[in-house]
């Protein structure tokens, strides 16, 4: 997933506002002249103030905000073309860091719109004893949305409030009249609050639903399971498919182009469109993830969570084994023991003994009714080979298969020694072991490698520093370094370090305070180079008729886009927006664009973190699909967007606590049918759009 990006600039203050008395506490408001800020980064209005080059301000003080959850901020957007999310963070101490503190859900404020949004923070848990058993989840049933660093949650003493413009370019720009955390003594609380913790545990029923509250859909019975695929099949009936499709989702009578049995990338009228096998327009509308395991979740320490879970030796203990193969190594890594399958477990109940053989071939025809054309990355190998829809398929060079380098400086995960021997055999283990896909017709290519998280343009260099003496990239960064200096002491005059000799150079893993930036700039350059080249002459190697999509960019820089875009067929983005009539690359480039992932979520259907980009209800979800989708339709660039995931995630998390509505199926295999409505109205017509001047 996509992380966020911290604010590079900010606005602080104190104020101190009347925090020990009953009712509204009030920050800030230009109209009674309370709390007005003045700075670099603000302009003074007589009703507002008016943000410029930064996404914070913050308001420093003391108070006890436990009465105060619901924070009300009136709010104008003076972008005509970005949205804006604003969030409220909160922190116990100044020094604690901006990216630990106490996070809300965000309220959304639509370009030019001028509204009042109410954002509210959930009363913690009154009962200690269930807080401290609460772990591995990214939001938990007192929550809304925050991590589990921040909880449990401690709203006494408070010093630091901040409004914060998140999921938006680097400058946003809006206006703030009046920011105040209102009464909230008397807000409702959800019935599971009452409860002790005798009575909440367990708090998840068979079918891995919440069990303490009701919603749309909500499954009471297996009766309710095979139900719903009774209504569902009539649905796949009476919309089969689009019209005009041939085999593989392409636009089949349009104008035809050369038909070479795979894929291709061909810039036809001013846009950037794939090429099906048989010569036809095809622009890849996508999911992420298809798979029957989507709901697998951690047991260890946790067993307690769930009720009836099944005795081992029992008909449903099956799916004690069942795994994700994609995912299934992060759980190893992280020494997690055992875990049950909730998304399998209810396939089971809707098909029976052949629910992996239904379950596939279902998937393969709800795509295709509801307008969709490709099994995106991450995918249950078993049912995109049957070849029945085109494919792409994702591979890693990390560690402990490929060397790494020794820091992590700047970076999400180590970055592999692409000077090493071993990086090129990786690529070449990773294509052999995928034989049947290197010349499939239904395989469109390959990501390699996922967010990496490039940093800076000296990024890279300052992790080959950091690496031991063994390090392939040490040693090559030494061997240029030694061309262009001779002597070590003329390094050492250029940088202001203190290398004994050369070998000191590799043995030494620091970063020299005043290393030069050209030189940490030309490495990093051509280590970035090293890494796509060395993949694209794989991938060409072994599979010259599958395209290289790139590392699905979640974080870049420009002279990194501008290499990548030398080597990859595709440049590929995860992006987590509200749409994507923004993007633009760089100044000269001209190449085709895949959105790997992006998604929309709420928490009206039982689950408790909304995902990465919130939606008030599913509604709401389904409309902010199809504007994503038709925003990327319209853009010269896009070929295709690919939704994370198919399937939601288990309501207790995964490996690493994510808990998302992000599926267009829930945990029973239900589809959301606001969500399918507008994923299939896209679907029908993305030829009309696409072919739109």
């Amino acid at each position: 997933m996509m992380k966020f990006n911290l604010p590079t600039a900010a606005v602080a203050f104190s104020v101190f506002a009347q925090s020990i008395f009953a009712g509204d506490i009030t920050f800030f408001d230009a109209s009674k002249n309370i709390g007005v800020p003045k700075g670099k980064n603000i302009v003074n209005h007589p009703d507002s103030i008016e943000l410029t080059s930064t996404k914070q301000i913050e308001f420093k003080g003391e108070w006890d905000l436990s009465k105060n959850l619901d924070f009300e901020i009136d709010v104008e957007n003076l972008s005509a073309a970005r949205g804006v999310d604003i969030r409220v963070h909160i922190r116990n101490d100044e020094k604690t860091p901006f990216k630990t503190s106490l996070s809300s859900i965000g309220a959304r404020v639509n370009p030019l719109e001028s509204k009042t949004v109410l954002i509210s923070f959930p009363a913690p848990c009154p009962d200690k004893s269930i807080a401290e058993k609460m772990k591995g989840m990214r939001e938990y049933p007192f929550g809304d949305g925050n991590h589990e660093k921040n909880y449990p949650r401690d709203f006494t003493k408070i010093k630091v409030v901040t409004v914060y413009a998140a999921w938006t370019s680097a400058e946003p720009h809006f206006k703030i009249k009046r920011f105040v955390a209102k009464d909230s003594s008397k807000r409702k609380t959800p019935s599971w609050y009452s409860l002790d913790e005798k009575r909440f545990f367990p708090f998840v029923d068979k079918y891995g639903q919440f069990k303490f509250r009701e919603w749309q859909g909500k499954v009471h019975s297996d009766a309710d399971i095979k139900a719903a695929a009774i209504a569902e099949e009539k649905d796949i009936a009476a919309h089969p498919s689009p019209a005009n499709r041939d085999k593989f989702g392409g636009l089949e009578n349009g104008r035809k182009f050369e038909a070479t049995g795979h894929f291709y990338v061909k810039k036809v009228d001013g846009k950037w469109w794939l090429i099906d096998p048989l010569g036809n327009l095809f622009w890849s509308h996508g999911v992420v993830r298809v798979s029957p395991s989507s709901a697998i979740t951690p047991l260890d320490g946790r067993e307690f969570y769930f009720e009836d879970l099944p005795a081992q030796g029992s008909e449903f203990a099956l799916f004690y084994t069942t795994k994700d193969a994609l995912l299934a190594p992060y759980y190893v890594r992280r020494g997690i023991k055992n875990t049950y399958d909730f998304s399998a477990a209810n396939l089971y109940r809707k098909y029976g003994k052949d629910w992996r053989q239904k379950f596939a071939d279902s998937a393969h025809r709800r795509l295709r009714s509801w307008g969709l054309n490709t099994i995106a990355n991450s995918s249950d190998e078993s049912i995109f080979m049957m070849r029945r829809t085109p494919y792409i398929d994702r591979f890693e060079l990390k560690p402990p298969e490929v060397p790494a380098l020794g820091g992590k400086e700047g970076l999400w995960w180590p970055f592999p020694d692409v000077f090493s021997k071993e990086f090129e055999k990786g690529i070449e283990n990773c294509l052999l072991a995928r034989k049947g896909q290197l010349n499939d017709p239904w395989c469109l290519g390959f990501f390699v490698d996922n967010e990496i998280h490039w940093g800076s343009p000296v990024t890279l260099s300052k992790n080959t520093l950091l690496s031991p003496a063994t390090s392939a990239a040490k040693k090559t960064f030494r061997d240029i370094l030694k061309d262009k200096y001779g002597d070590i002491a003329k390094l050492n005059a250029a940088w202001k370090s203190s290398y004994a000799d050369w070998n000191d150079f590799l043995e030494k893993c620091e970063v020299p305070e005043h290393a030069l930036e050209s030189d940490l700039l030309d490495f990093n350059r051509l280590t970035t180079e090293t890494y796509f080249k060395k993949i694209r002459d794989g991938i060409k190697k072994l599979a010259p008729n599958k395209l290289y999509m790139g590392c699905r960019f979640s974080g870049s820089n420009e002279p990194l886009i501008r290499i990548g875009a030398k080597y990859c067929d595709v440049l590929s983005y995860n992006i987590y927006r509200d749409d994507l009539k923004w993007f633009k690359l760089p100044e000269g480039i001209d190449k085709p664009v895949m959105i790997g992932e992006f998604h929309f979520g709420a928490t009206d259907r039982g689950l408790f973190h909304p995902s990465l980009i919130r939606r008030d209800n599913q509604k709401a979800r389904g409309q902010s699909y199809y504007d994503y989708v038709r925003s990327a339709l319209e853009h010269p660039n896009f070929i295709g967007t690919h939704w994370h995931q198919f399937s939601d995630q288990a309501v207790t998390g995964r490996f690493d606590g994510e808990n998302f509505q992000v599926g267009f199926t829930d945990v029973a295999d239900k589809p959301y049918p606001e969500t399918i409505e507008k994923v299939r109205e896209i679907g029908y017509k993305l030829y009309d759009i696409r072919l739109k001047k």
